[in-house]
């Protein structure tokens, strides 16, 4: 099999798998963080919440990049489909005009984040270093996928629009308004992973450092706020046509 066709084969494999990299950082996470010293942490809380801070910052930039891509998009593209490529329509436009995958950026901004407050600079690294290698592979197999439905159109906004890295030099203001509607519909579960990812990181930190398992009050309120507003979100997704829209996907 020639390298382009078995880079795009392992691209579409990995992205039908994509969704399960959360859990993979949940495993990673585990040694990095009992290997990691806390010292400095627990002699002066200010150094967590600080990091705290900005490592949720970091993971928000990320669910925003997430929701300007999904909030603007055509119909039938930018989806949640694990089971191949589908698009229908070419986003050229919006945050499209200033990179070609903002969906990927925004992940790797908020798992990155998450990582961050893990606060070990080895276990940045190689986060950093396993998602490129990764979504390098997925980002290959959708383009080649765009390039065979769209043809010259594709290669005209991809010669001009970076990948990865935005560019503002050629913007193009989007024709399709932001719908809040789809930001609620369908970026709930990952808002919700993202918190359960911060407050797993903070109990198993705290467990690790006095050698027994520890949960705060404020973890369980954190925890249930979550999951209260991810249920009423997808009970109102699959039980009623309040967030429901005809011409978005």
């Amino acid at each position: 099999m020639a390298l382009i066709h078995s880079l795009e084969k392992n691209g579409n494999k990995l992205f039908r798998y994509r969704g399960q990299i959360p859990l993979i950082l949940f495993l990673l996470s585990v040694p990095a963080i009992y290997f990691t010293n806390y010292d400095c942490f627990f002699k002066n809380e200010n150094y967590k919440y600080g990091l705290l801070i900005f490592s949720a910052i970091i993971s928000f930039s990320g669910q925003v990049i997430r929701a300007i891509a999904i909030g603007t998009s055509n119909k039938n593209t930018s989806g949640r489909n694990t089971r191949e490529q589908v698009a229908e329509a070419l986003n050229t436009k919006g945050i499209y005009s200033t990179l070609r995958h903002p969906l990927y950026l925004g992940n790797y901004f908020m798992w990155i984040g998450i990582v961050i407050y893990v606060g070990n600079i080895s276990f940045f690294i190689i986060v950093s270093l396993l998602f490129w290698v990764y979504y390098e592979r997925i980002m290959f197999a959708e383009e080649r996928f765009l390039e065979r439905k769209f043809g010259q159109s594709y290669l005209d906004w991809s010669l001009k629009v970076p990948a990865f890295i935005p560019s503002f030099k050629n913007y193009e203001k989007t024709d399709i308004p932001f719908s809040l509607k789809t930001i609620l519909r369908r970026e709930y579960s990952g808002v919700t992973a993202t918190i359960i990812s911060f407050v797993f990181v903070d109990v198993l930190r705290n467990s690790f450092e006095i050698k027994a398992f520890v949960w705060k009050d404020s973890q369980t309120y954190v925890i249930i706020g979550a999951l209260l507003i991810t249920l009423i979100l997808r009970s109102l997704k699959h039980y009623t046509k309040i967030l429901s829209e005809s011409d978005r996907s």
